[in-house]
């Protein structure tokens, strides 16, 4: 589907209307019609799977095989390839020689299935979670992260449960604790030899990208492991993604420097050499290990060494010689580069730029050449009604500089009145260790497209900026954020793209948690929206599930010694100061943030007079994932600042019950 005019070999002069009314080809529906999120892609010889989630399908995630011209489905209607170890999965998918093993949503059993069989489960029906696992040939077995969620002595385990790495037998099914004692643990690696594994470990208060250690053990005849050893990290020093090469060295990413970059480690003898730095250089080669089996490095099986790497906000790939620390960059249009995995002759990632949606690319190596084999969006765009993003740096609180990615507001049909400024949408990403990209977002398009301007922040604390700009959000939660996003609209409205009567703020979970903190303890935004945000941080620290119940001691501070930040910084407390329209979205099997935070906050604004919707979406729980909810929640916002702002858009929009809102 192209956008654009029919039967015109020139679009016309663009015709005069108000910032906000313009008419706009990227609607919910196209957007959502023939949509997918993209991730995982796996590499099994010269076959490439991925996983596709399907709002189509309400929200099922379906292991896909690329095809010479049509892909094949591989995961049959009533399974659905996704796991929730800490609540937001990840490495739900195993591929060797034709074999698929997956985890299923539905019960969190891990299945097996061929070309030619049904899926089996070779779990057992329990409340147990599985992921990143790894085949261990020698053995006949996966070895796997395993979260217990069974009752403890009759008690509910409910935030205590016990995280480990297991083996499990591809014959009987029967399961081996290899490892247990630390809260939380990922990355379990089998050296080429089958004679050593490697894990990654860490405990509360610590999250992934605060602290982890890196261990290794032998692995002894019956399978057990023994002499277990920590090869690197610490509780501040955040490892990411041992690799073993094809020759048994180690790799990792360690963030010792200030920068996630790349070491590597002899592992023969007793004692393992020291870590040597491969490439070392202000980029970063980790991210926050919010998922689990995450990758941006990897080996040819000759040992070509291919990573990815983020500087300034933007993704690279390369081609790196260990030795001499080369960096030989391949050039490519990709802003974002994601789950990175490597072939012979060939890499495979999700990849985005600024006119390409997110897109399994396949990357040849020699040639530099590259193909998409699936992209996340079947609208193609027209590019005159896209907007390229430009990115900024600007002064915020405390003399620091902040970044964002600021977009204009750009239909080829359509200008805005003379001497008129748009309106600006403000977007805070999640995490809040998170990022924006510079890769095309229709959500963001939707906005652009129909006069309206944006700006995507990457507040302190965000990643890719190295460790000190990661870090500037310890202790800082609802402080450096707020102050960050709230200088990109100044330093908007100064530089005269943006109206200032007319700024909105918005995010989902901790960007809605920004959005509402902003709008709450500053009078700057004129409306805002948040998507399943944060509006209690007791309640939130209180009720999280446990890979997060401790996040709030490095953001906020410890609790409950620290009650009184937590009170003072937390919205719902001084919504008596909220007095600009909001509009808020819940699922309501949200287990991350729940419906609660979004009720109250609900209810509170209401009864104090000002303008407020609530829209609930029974089916959902935290991040939305059906079509019918993505739509709905995209137009009711668009309605929301519509009503708020004073434009008409020319969408035909489901009305929004929007209380206290005059005639």
């Amino acid at each position: 589907m192209t956008a654009s005019l029919p039967g015109s070999a020139s679009p016309p002069s663009p015709r005069t209307a108000p910032f906000g009314a313009w008419r706009s080809p990227i609607t919910p529906s196209a957007m959502v019609a023939e949509s997918v999120s993209l991730e995982q892609p796996y590499i099994d010889g010269a076959d490439i799977y991925w996983i596709e989630g399907r709002p189509r399908e309400q929200g099922r995630s379906v292991v896909v095989r690329a095809e010479t011209s049509l892909h094949a489905d591989l995961t049959p209607v009533g399974f659905s390839a996704r796991n929730r170890v800490h609540e937001y999965g990840g490495g739900a998918l195993l591929v060797r020689d034709g074999t698929i093993w997956f985890c299923n949503d539905a019960d969190q059993r891990i299945y097996v299935q061929t070309a030619t069989l049904a899926p089996r489960a070779l779990t057992e029906i329990a409340p147990l979670r599985y992921a990143d696992a790894i085949l261990d040939t020698k053995r006949n077995r996966l070895v796997c992260v395993r979260e217990d969620h069974r009752d403890i002595d009759g008690v509910p385990c409910k935030r205590n449960e016990v995280n480990g790495i297991v083996a499990i037998d591809l014959a009987s099914g029967m399961q081996q604790i290899l490892v247990q004692g630390h809260d939380f643990f990922a990355c379990p690696r089998l050296s080429p030899d089958g004679q050593t594994l490697t894990w990654l470990a860490w405990d509360h208060p610590n999250m992934p990208w605060d602290g982890t250690f890196l261990y290794a053990a032998s692995v002894a005849a019956d399978g057990q492991l023994e002499q277990a050893r920590l090869i690197a990290g610490s509780n501040d020093d955040p490892i990411f993604q041992p690799t073993w090469s094809p020759d048994g060295e180690l790799y990792f990413v360690s963030e010792r420097s200030g920068w996630w970059n790349l070491y590597r480690q002899r592992m023969t003898g007793d004692v393992p050499s020291a870590a040597i730095a491969v490439a070392p250089m202000a980029a970063e080669f980790g991210r926050p290990l919010w998922n689990l089996g995450i990758s941006t490095f990897g080996f040819t099986p000759n040992g070509e060494l291919v990573c990815s790497f983020v500087e300034d906000g933007e993704w690279q790939i390369a081609l790196c010689n260990p030795l001499s620390g080369q960096i030989d960059r391949i050039v490519t249009p990709f802003r974002k580069i994601s789950d990175l995995k490597v072939g012979d002759g060939f890499a495979v990632f999700v990849g985005g730029a600024p006119d390409h949606c997110d897109a399994i690319i396949r990357l040849d190596l020699r040639s530099r050449t590259w193909v998409v084999l699936q992209r996340a969006i079947a609208l193609q765009v027209d590019p005159g009604y896209l907007s390229v993003p430009q990115a900024i740096r600007f002064p915020s609180g405390g003399g620091r500089t902040a970044h964002a990615f600021y977009y204009a507001p750009a239909n080829r049909d359509f200008a805005g009145p003379e001497h008129a400024t748009p309106p600006l949408v403000v977007f805070n990403h999640g995490g809040p260790t998170s990022a924006a990209t510079a890769t095309l977002n229709l959500a963001i398009q939707f906005w652009t497209s129909r006069g309206c301007a944006v700006v995507d922040v990457n507040y302190g604390g965000s990643t890719g900026y190295g460790r000190d700009y990661r870090g500037l959000l310890r202790g800082q939660w609802g402080v450096v954020d707020v102050e960050d996003a709230i200088a990109a609209a100044r330093f908007l409205v100064a530089r005269g793209d943006a109206d200032p009567d007319r700024l909105a703020i918005r995010g989902g979970s901790a960007g809605g948690y920004t959005a509402l903190a902003a709008l709450t303890f500053h009078d700057f935004f004129r409306a805002g929206a948040s998507y399943y945000g944060v509006s209690d941080l007791e309640m939130l620290g209180r009720d999280c599930h446990k890979f997060e119940s401790r996040y709030l001691d490095s953001m906020v501070g410890p609790y409950p010694a620290q009650r009184a930040v937590y009170i003072e910084r937390s919205p719902i407390h001084f919504t008596q100061q909220l007095s600009v329209p909001l509009i808020l979205f819940q699922g309501m099997l949200d287990k991350v943030v729940p419906p609660a935070q979004a009720e109250l906050m609900y209810a509170a604004v209401r009864a104090k007079g000002v303008p407020v919707a609530y829209l609930q979406f029974e089916d959902e729980a935290h991040g939305f994932r059906r079509a019918a909810s993505i739509m709905r929640a995209l137009g009711a916002e668009l309605y929301f600042y519509g009503r708020i702002f004073g434009f008409t858009p020319a969408d035909s929009l489901c009305p929004v019950t929007i209380e206290n809102l005059p005639d």
